[in-house]
């Protein structure tokens, strides 16, 4: 039911919009509704069930200013969706109205290799940016564990981070440039080509992880760079998650070396990775695995570089160092790694899945009180995630249908998100508020920075057509 301070979608409604968009891009049949109202967080999770009254899916920056505007007139929410790969719920129409789903504006517009720039559409899957990057010998830095599947409109609203956030940085970081469509269906250009620009606000990184709360964007310009000539991966068995996790800041600090990545997987992730792909990992009844990535162009220097890690990790108790220096070996424990989420969705019929982000040094306190929690809940855990940066994926694990499991779960991340704040960290990392942890906000956040969050969302959309129910609502106009 869409709330009171919004307009249902009519049969009239509908019509208008198929003349703005063309009627092969609207849908209002209930099976294509349900399909396009959820992301990957799963419907049980929710209170209700939340379902788009139509979906539109437009073919250009000018269907889309045509469908905001007209939204923006008659009062109709508008949630913008990507691949749909999001854990957050931020893809869901918490107050019915229109999907805006970008499947058709998949371009790759421009390659530049004047500027060390790529020019998108926001339904580019972001496998397709690396790819054509690494034609012409260039880096895309993007590099989500869903990167095979979702859309780099989707990892620009979320800031994803990925594998690669501890030398390259997040989504944010690639961003030089964004074409965006207001709510009320203006069309501006946020940044530029350029590399610099002190002119202003950062409109452009007030955009990126905002959600679709703000505007819509509809062409995105990247930031490329020189393709490292080799890489190499290392995977590194420890007896226990506390001796790899304390080891994982002193490959920068000891070691003197800024690896692309360094991954974290405790044995539970381990063990599940190998039964989703059914293949068998080095020392997989070790007590966690770092997947340490780097890379360069001249192999001594490299060369150099992996012994000195190498060297470093065994005085530091791994038990042994396994180099994958090829495609296929590389690709393993990739697949091992990336898979996990799916692992988890497969074989669990309840869990949550959490996006803490912590100081590095405070990581070893997050994994035991982790442990402790699921401990008094009596639930299981899988944790993974980015270590090198503090961003890890807490899991919380129904081994079996429970009919407490909302009960459960709202308690003990009640806990976990204040333990979370009072070692300095915060809700997520890279998957975004959403609907999921909106309530959670002010676990995070002084009333001052809510209330910044209020007027930026009523400056851009006083409405609130967007994406209403994320984020943050505003009192005395909420849904």
């Amino acid at each position: 039911m869409t709330p009171a301070k919004y307009s249902p979608v009519t049969e009239r409604t509908v019509l208008d919009l198929a003349a703005l968009v063309g009627k092969s891009n609207v849908a209002v049949d209930m099976e294509k509704r349900i399909a396009y109202s959820y992301d990957e967080v799963p419907r049980f999770s929710w209170d209700r069930e939340y379902i788009a009254e139509a979906v539109v899916f437009p073919e250009t920056t000018e269907h889309v200013s045509a469908v905001l505007e007209y939204a923006n007139r008659n009062r109709i929410p508008v949630t913008p969706r990507g691949a749909g790969t999001g854990l957050s719920g931020g893809a869901v129409p918490f107050a019915g109205g229109i999907v805006l789903s970008f499947e058709k504006m998949r371009r790759i517009l421009e390659l530049d290799k004047k500027n060390l720039t790529i020019t998108v559409e926001p339904g580019v899957v972001t496998a397709e940016i690396t790819k054509t990057a690494r034609q012409e010998g260039l880096l895309y830095a993007g590099d989500p564990c869903s990167g095979d599947a979702s859309f780099v409109g989707g990892n620009v609203a979320e800031n994803a981070g990925g594998n690669k956030v501890v030398k390259y940085g997040t989504t944010g970081n690639s961003v030089l440039a964004l074409e965006a469509v207001l709510p009320d269906g203006t069309v501006t250009w946020f940044g530029g080509k350029r590399r610099k620009d002190a002119t202003g606000y950062d409109f452009a990184h007030l955009i990126v992880g905002s959600e679709g709360t703000l505007a819509v964007v509809t062409k995105i310009i990247l930031k490329l760079l020189p393709l490292p000539g080799k890489v190499v991966d290392l995977l590194v068995p420890f007896p226990d998650v506390a001796s790899a996790i304390d080891f994982a800041p002193r490959i920068q600090s000891e070691g003197k070396v800024i690896p692309s990545s360094i991954e974290f997987m405790d044995g539970k992730s381990i063990r599940l990775a190998e039964r989703f792909l059914n293949t068998v990992l080095p020392y997989d009844d070790a007590g966690a695995h770092l997947v340490i990535q780097l890379e360069g162009n001249d192999p001594n220097v490299l060369a150099d570089d992996m012994e000195r890690i190498g060297d470093l990790c065994l005085a530091s108790g791994a038990l042994e160092v396994f180099v994958a220096d090829n495609k296929t070996t590389s690709d393993k424990l990739w697949k091992a790694r990336k898979c996990l989420a799916e692992a988890i969705m497969a074989f669990y019929p309840k869990y949550s899945l959490e996006d803490l982000v912590v100081p590095t040094s405070e990581i070893p306190k997050l994994m035991a009180e982790t442990t402790r929690l699921c401990g008094k809940y009596g639930i299981e855990e899988a944790n993974f995630g980015h270590v090198g940066d503090g961003n890890m994926h807490v899991n919380l694990l129904f081994p079996e249908e429970r009919p407490d499991w909302h009960d459960i779960i709202d308690a003990l991340l009640d806990e976990l998100y204040d333990f979370t704040a009072s070692i300095g960290g915060t809700l997520s990392g890279e998957h975004g508020i959403g609907l999921k942890r909106q309530k959670y906000m002010c676990r995070v956040m002084d009333g001052a920075q809510m209330e910044l969050i209020r007027r930026v969302k009523l400056a851009f959309d006083p409405n609130e057509i967007l994406n209403p129910g994320k984020m943050i609502s505003c009192p005395g106009r909420g849904e």
